[in-house]
């Protein structure tokens, strides 16, 4: 689950000479910051963000606009200790289109 408000890249600005940086600000204290990153077409990433809105998980509001992943990739930037955990999960085409 894609969750970019702090990306750091040109591919923003439509070069894609580098991987996308995504940054990893200080989480507030007290509080675990989470990096969520969905990929996958434009109909599939809204329909999760749409769902996660009416699960009560996450605003639509809070999610970035989608971003094209560049042809060089993605660079996630862990700091020390953080874990990763990755779900491939295939949807039927059907469901994302209700």
């Amino acid at each position: 689950m894609l969750c970019l408000p702090y990306l750091l890249s040109s591919a923003c600005r439509g070069e894609a000479t580098s991987p996308l940086l995504l940054a990893n600000p200080e989480a507030q204290p007290g509080r675990d910051r989470l990096r969520h990153l969905v990929i996958g077409s434009p109909e599939g990433v809204r329909a999760t963000i749409n769902l996660l809105h009416v699960l009560n998980y996450a605003d639509q509001a809070t999610w970035s606009q989608l971003v094209t992943v560049p042809r060089s990739g993605i660079l996630i930037t862990p700091e020390q200790g953080e874990v990763f955990s990755l779900l491939r999960r295939d949807t039927h085409r059907a469901v994302l289109e209700d």
